[in-house]
């Protein structure tokens, strides 16, 4: 990918070396977001999720903000905690540079989507950690992966995680990183439409079973958008000859079914949450292919 040179975020937080403490349960696979408790399984409708996207873009073209009414749900942005160091300046090192210029991709790319729509795009901050930290989500150790905390509206990554990703699972490229941050990034797109606060709605009314596959049809999703992120991306030439090929092995390498063969030999699918390794790379595919929104409606089509 040929970042060097380019614009680099600002919306960088550089939290290493300020400690924490505690744990939160995320695993591998672009971040797992926070879950609450389950119970039977209730209504909603996966079809209400998409319903609640267009219900977003037309209060905006009526001039209603949809995001007060979101801030004051389970969704809405709080303070990430006493860790995260809101003036810290990320390091001069190549890897913070590498992150802040992914960062910076994205924030064009999706400035000029909502733009598109009428609408303000809504910079997410990128905390960069070393070990542990204290998001709006409670504490979190490198174990987690990277992650996107809803209620503060924030990603969170440690990059020893992309050294992990590269020696222990096989996925090793700028790309392969990109794709990474990029789908933490549609997490983001999907809470300021209103996806992750309906999912977390739903989520409290179903069983661990329905929960996992509605989980997976909001990953599946973000992977996606981190396709039309790569679209984009490609359209402006930083794509260099075998990056897709990175973000597509990336995807297999971090699929819940190549993942469990990996650490325990065999495949649980009940337990799935993420998505396979076949439908990681297919939507992101997807996304990548078109550059289109549209088609990434992980709702309402056979994932």
């Amino acid at each position: 990918m040929r970042w060097r040179g380019r614009r680099q975020s600002d919306n960088v937080q550089d939290t290493r070396g300020q400690g924490g403490g505690g744990g939160l349960g995320g695993g591998l696979g672009g971040g797992r977001l926070p879950m609450g408790p389950r119970m039977s399984t209730g209504g909603g409708g996966l079809s209400g999720i998409i319903i609640l996207v267009i219900l977003f873009f037309a209060l905006r073209a009526c001039g209603i903000d949809p995001m007060q009414i979101l801030a004051g749900g389970d969704g809405g942005p709080v303070s990430g905690g006493g860790q995260v160091s809101e003036g810290g300046a990320p390091a001069n090192d190549e890897m913070t540079q590498f992150v802040s210029t992914v960062l910076a991709e994205t924030e064009d790319t999706w400035n000029g989507i909502f733009q598109a729509e009428g609408l303000k795009y809504q910079e997410p901050k990128l905390v960069l950690f070393s070990g542990q930290v204290r998001s709006a989500c409670g504490f979190a150790s490198s174990a987690s992966g990277p992650f996107y905390c809803p209620g503060d509206q924030k990603v969170y990554l440690d990059t020893a995680f992309f050294g992990q990703l590269a020696k222990q699972f096989g996925a090793a490229g700028d790309f392969a990183q990109a794709y990474v941050i990029a789908h933490e990034v549609g997490h983001h797109v999907q809470n300021l439409t209103g996806i992750l606060p309906k999912f977390n709605q739903m989520r409290q009314q179903m069983s661990e079973a329905d929960a996992n596959q509605m989980s997976m049809r909001v990953e599946l999703q973000a992977d996606c958008f981190a396709g039309v992120w790569g679209h984009y991306t490609d359209q402006k030439g930083l794509l260099e000859q075998g990056d897709i090929e990175e973000a597509l092995n990336a995807a297999q390498q971090i699929g819940d079914d190549t993942l469990q063969k990996r650490m325990q030999g065999y495949v649980v699918p009940e337990s799935f949450n993420h998505g396979t390794s076949q439908q990681r790379q297919r939507w992101f595919a997807a996304g990548f292919k078109s550059g289109k929104l549209s088609e990434c409606d992980t709702f309402n089509n056979p994932i």
